[in-house]
Formats: C-alpha cells, sequence, structure tokens
C-alpha cells in the first residue's frame, strides 16, 4: 500500500468520524424544528455559533487553500496532516449539553439516508474527475476538495437533503391523513371534542378526559401530541371500538393549521382556552393568531358546540360574533353572561377549592390538587365540556377531585429534601410565567427561588415581555438564576428597572450550573420554581 493511499484513507476516517458528528447535530436541530426548512434557516440564523462559525470558515477556506497547494505539488504528508487538524477543529465545536436526544424516527432516518446519499454523490463525482484527470494523486486531490466541502457546507446538504425529500414526504404523510380521517369517518357513534388556545390546552385535555372518564370510556393522546401527524399517529393506533370520546389537543404554528386538524378529526365539540401572543415568530401578530384558533370552531358541524373562555378579551369578542351553540366559563366576568363559572375560590400551596355554579344558580363543592387560578379556569373548560355532554355538577365534581397535575405545568414536586419545587418547565408565556410568579408567592416558609432562561417565540414583544417579567420576578423571589447570559438579558435589564440586589441574581450557561448552584444556595423550607426550558435549538 502507498503512503500516498494510506494517508488518503487515514484523511477519510476522521472526515467519516466528523462529518458524521455533524450530520447527527444538524439533524437533531432538524427535528427540534419540524423538519421545516425555513425554521431550521431560521435556527442557523440566530446561532452562528453551531451553524457555520468563524472556526467553520476558516478550515473550510484554509482546506481549500491546501487542496490547492497539492494540486501545485506541494508535500503530500504535511497537507495530509494538515487535513486531519482542520477536520478536528471543527470536531472541537460541537461539544454541548443536551437535553432532549435526537429519536431516530422513520422521518429521521430517511433524512439521513438522504444526506448520506447526496455526501455520497459529491465524493463520486470529485474522486472520479481528480483520478481521470490526475490519477491516484488526482484522486486525492479530488477526495481532499469532496471532504472539505462536504464538512464546511454539512448544515447546507442537510437542509437541501430536507428539501428534496419534501414531495415523499407530504405523500406519506398524506397516506397517514387519509387513513385517520377515514378511521374517523366510520366512528359515527364516536364524540370528538376539539380543544385549542395559545396557552392551557394540553393541561384542559388531560382535566377534561379525567372528568369524562368518569361515565365514558375516553382517549386522551399522550403529551402535547397536537400536530396533524400526531393526532393521525393516535387516530390510526390508539383509537380502539370500545371508545366513546376522543378528545384532539389541537396545535398550530401558522395560519390553517387548525383547519387541517378539524378536517382530520371532525370535532362536533369545540374548546378555545386562551389567545395570547405564542409563536409570534410564525404567525407575525397575534390578529392571525386569533383567526387561527377560530379555525377550530368555523370548522365545527352546523349542529356543533363552541367553547370559550369568556375571560379572555380576544375570546370575547370572538365568542359575540359566533352565531353556532356555545357555552361560555369564566371566573371574572359578568356572572350573568356565563353558563359555567368558579366562585368561592381558595387557592393555597396544596390546591384550590371552589363552588362549580350553572347559569340555572344550581352549585357544587369542587377540590383540586393543581396550583394557581388559571388552572381554574382550564377545569372549567372541561366541566364545560362535561355539562354540554349530560354529566350533573356532581358527577363533574367527582372527576374534578381526581385530577392529577400535569408533567411540567406548574406541578408541584416534593423530592424529600424539604425544598419544594414548582416544575413549569414546559412552556412559558406571558400570561403563563406570571400566573406561575403567582403561585409562588404563595408560598412564604423559606427562599423563593426562579430559575429561568426565559420567554421565547414571541416575535418582536420579546424584548418587552421578558423585561416585564424580570420586573414581576422582582417583586416575588429572593434568588433569581438566570441561564443564558445573552437570552436574559432583558430579564436583567427589568430586575435592574426594580433596583433587584445583583448579589441575588445568579447567571449561568447550563442547567449541570443550574444544579450546582442550586446545591449550595438552597435551604429547607426554599421553594424553587423552573419557569420555562427551552429546547437544545435554543441553547446559547
Amino acid at each position: 500500500m502507498s503512503i500516498t493511499f494510506s494517508l488518503m484513507v487515514l484523511v477519510a476516517l476522521v472526515w467519516g468520524a466528523v462529518v458524521s458528528k455533524r450530520m447527527t447535530y444538524y439533524l437533531h436541530m432538524a427535528q427540534l424544528e419540524g423538519y421545516n426548512p425555513t425554521e431550521f434557516q431560521g435556527w442557523k440564523h440566530h446561532h452562528t455559533d453551531y451553524g457555520f462559525n468563524s472556526t467553520h470558515r476558516s478550515a473550510f477556506v484554509v482546506g481549500l487553500l491546501l487542496c490547492l497547494a497539492l494540486i501545485f505539488g506541494q508535500n503530500f504528508t504535511w497537507i495530509s496532516i494538515g487535513m486531519m487538524a482542520l477536520l478536528l477543529m471543527t470536531w472541537m465545536q460541537l461539544t454541548k449539553e443536551v437535553k432532549k436526544p435526537l429519536v431516530m424516527t422513520g422521518r429521521a432516518k430517511r433524512l439521513r439516508t438522504g444526506w448520506m446519499q447526496l455526501t455520497g454523490f459529491v465524493l463520486l463525482v470529485s474522486g472520479l474527475i481528480g483520478f481521470f484527470v490526475g490519477g491516484i494523486n488526482g484522486l486525492a486531490i479530488g477526495l481532499y476538495v469532496a471532504f472539505i466541502l462536504t464538512n464546511g457546507l454539512c448544515f447546507y446538504s442537510m437542509l437541501a437533503s430536507m428539501i428534496l425529500l419534501i414531495p415523499y414526504e407530504n405523500k406519506i404523510n398524506q397516506g397517514f391523513y387519509d387513513q385517520a380521517n377515514e378511521k374517523i369517518k366510520s366512528r359515527e357513534d364516536l364524540k370528538v371534542v376539539g380543544i385549542t388556545g395559545s396557552f392551557g390546552k394540553t393541561s384542559t385535555k388531560f382535566i377534561t378526559g379525567t372528568i369524562l372518564n368518569e361515565k365514558w370510556n375516553t382517549l386522551v393522546p399522550p403529551s402535547s401530541f397536537n400536530s396533524a401527524m400526531g393526532v393521525c399517529k393516535v387516530i390510526n393506533n390508539d383509537l380502539k371500538a370500545e371508545h366513546e370520546i376522543f378528545i384532539c389537543e389541537m396545535g398550530a404554528r401558522a395560519m390553517g393549521q387548525i383547519e387541517e386538524l378539524a378536517k382530520l378529526a371532525e370535532p362536533q365539540i369545540g374548546v378555545i382556552t386562551a389567545i395570547g401572543p405564542t409563536h409570534l415568530e410564525t404567525f407575525g401578530h397575534i390578529g392571525n393568531i386569533v383567526k387561527t384558533k377560530y379555525e377550530l370552531i368555523e370548522n365545527l358541524p352546523c349542529d356543533g358546540i363552541a367553547i370559550f373562555n369568556y375571560d379572555d378579551p380576544n375570546l370575547k369578542k370572538l365568542a359575540d360574533k359566533t352565531f353556532k351553540e356555545k357555552v361560555l366559563y369564566g371566573i371574572d366576568s359578568d356572572p350573568a353572561s356565563l353558563d359555567l363559572r368558579a366562585d368561592a375560590i381558595q387557592v393555597n400551596m396544596k390546591g384550590s377549592t371552589f363552588d362549580l355554579v350553572d347559569k340555572e344558580g344550581h352549585r357544587v363543592a369542587c377540590q383540586t390538587k393543581l396550583l394557581g387560578k388559571h388552572n381554574i379556569q382550564n377545569i372549567l373548560a372541561g366541566a364545560s365540556v362535561a355539562k354540554v355532554l349530560g354529566m350533573t355538577l356532581e358527577e363533574i365534581s367527582a372527576g374534578i377531585a381526581k385530577i392529577e397535575p400535569v408533567e411540567h405545568r406548574l406541578q408541584l414536586i416534593d423530592p424529600g429534601t424539604g425544598v419544594l419545587v414548582i416544575d413549569d418547565a414546559f412552556n412559558s408565556n406571558p400570561v403563563s410565567s406570571k400566573a406561575a410568579l403567582d403561585v409562588l408567592e404563595a408560598f412564604d416558609t423559606g427562599k423563593r427561588v426562579i430559575v429561568t432562561p426565559g420567554m421565547v417565540e414571541l416575535g418582536e414583544t420579546q424584548t418587552q415581555a421578558n423585561e416585564k417579567f424580570g420586573e414581576y420576578i422582582a417583586d416575588v423571589c429572593q434568588v433569581v438564576v438566570l441561564v443564558g447570559p445573552k437570552q436574559t438579558e432583558p430579564i436583567q435589564k427589568g430586575l435592574a428597572n426594580k433596583e433587584y440586589p445583583q448579589e441575588q441574581i445568579h447567571i449561568v450557561r447550563t442547567m449541570t450550573e443550574v444544579t450546582a448552584l442550586l446545591g449550595q444556595i438552597l435551604l429547607p423550607g426554599d421553594v424553587v420554581l423552573f419557569e420555562n426550558d427551552l429546547p437544545d435549538s435554543y441553547n446559547e
């Protein structure tokens, strides 16, 4: 075996290891961005350190210069060593903590295969051109050029693979969609409840399912299965003949997506929990969010029933213009305008008690483990569905007593150390973050501590909302732990507006640092609120 060939194999092995790691990283980010090319590009735009940073650019340019030097007959051994060093430099750029690992779904495997085919094509063409022009040395030069190109442009080859696979993926998705829709159409006996909203919809889904299970066999999709493909998977795999009611959570990041879900699941009852400034980066402005959520009501059948949170100003307007049969629930609105409301509310560290009151004045006492006034609104949504379907107030109250906290949504955890944890890490927006702080304020057994990276996807309002969040934090917390120095700058400004003591603010970069810090500062009696936990695609 010649030295040239041996070095070429060695460089190829290093390239294979490096580019495989980079490909896996970009595949992970593509999955977190929902395999959406536009959002994948948006991620790169906001994360230049992990997309194509100065080290990648330098390695790319120097690598091409080394290939050029090879063409002009420079020492092959030293240039091969230089190539390996450049490749390893880019390897070192991808060492970071991962909170939610890549899941190798069928789609992820197809995208990986597409990327491998595209990359293999570049290697083949470049190598063949080099070989026919310059024999074994030409082959080496051709492959080295391909190594540099495929490593340096790894993000773009992943993006190109994603775009090229769109027609194929659409065909697969349409097959799942049609199968699920046919199954729904074949079940004339099935009641379907659609639930959407900017926030509160997942909690409301589980709450409604618990109440309805008092009387009917109800299918409640797990976790946040609220996209078209997630709902298709539940219908195709989990919906059985014995199910009498199916609760369909409907999420959206763009206009038209609720309509797509409504046409898929064909709900007879539609619930909108709240409308707020979430996913503004994709919706543009709140008017588009209002229109999108209302797609659920527009797609109800003529005899369908719309259920609105009448306390929400945006939903009040929608409810008032709706001519379909409707049910209005709330806490703060005029009681005379509400079909179902909560009265005599008592919220404490162990949960809440309230009276459930209908329009006729009938009332029943209710007790729940859920924390926070906003969770009572979610319970009212579920109670409204139950009443529409014919449950008595007593049956509804029995169901409410069985509701368990939803994971990562104001979930109170007692790890047995004397320190209580309020886990509200699933997501955060201006309304839910304020509600979480209101809950935290009820605890007075020790220091009130918040750990947060702030709120995201709020569009142009994000900076202002986080600054306001910082001001609320200053009013409630004795210790503040901010994750991400750059991400949390608006919160820091909000704290400064309130002249919050700098020595009570801790700024860290990772959750590992959070754990180490909390181990040093927490004492029995303290309460820690984890408010939001950004996905890996948002890490600084």
